[in-house]
C-alpha cells in the first residue's frame, strides 16, 4: 500500500512538474478551462513526455435533440 501510494504521489508530480513547464500556471487561473487542463495535465502525469498533451475545454455545447413525436 506504501508503495502504490508512493507511486501515485510521484505519478502526479511529474505531471504537474510537466504542466509547470508548459506554462499552465502562467497568469491567473480564472476559468474552467486552465483548470481542468492543468489537472488533466497532472493526472496523466508521465505520459506528458511520450507526446501525450491533453487540452481540456468546458465550454458548454448546445446539442439540438430531435424528440420523437408521438403518432396520432
Amino acid at each position: 500500500m506504501k508503495i502504490g501510494s508512493l507511486l501515485l504521489l510521484v505519478w502526479l508530480l511529474i505531471g504537474l512538474f510537466a504542466a509547470y513547464q508548459r506554462d499552465d500556471f502562467s497568469g491567473k487561473v480564472d476559468n474552467c478551462n486552465k483548470l481542468a487542463t492543468i489537472a488533466a495535465t497532472a493526472a496523466v502525469g508521465p505520459l506528458n513526455y511520450t507526446g501525450v498533451n491533453p487540452k481540456i475545454s468546458c465550454n458548454a455545447v448546445d446539442v439540438d435533440v430531435k424528440v420523437p413525436q408521438p403518432s396520432k
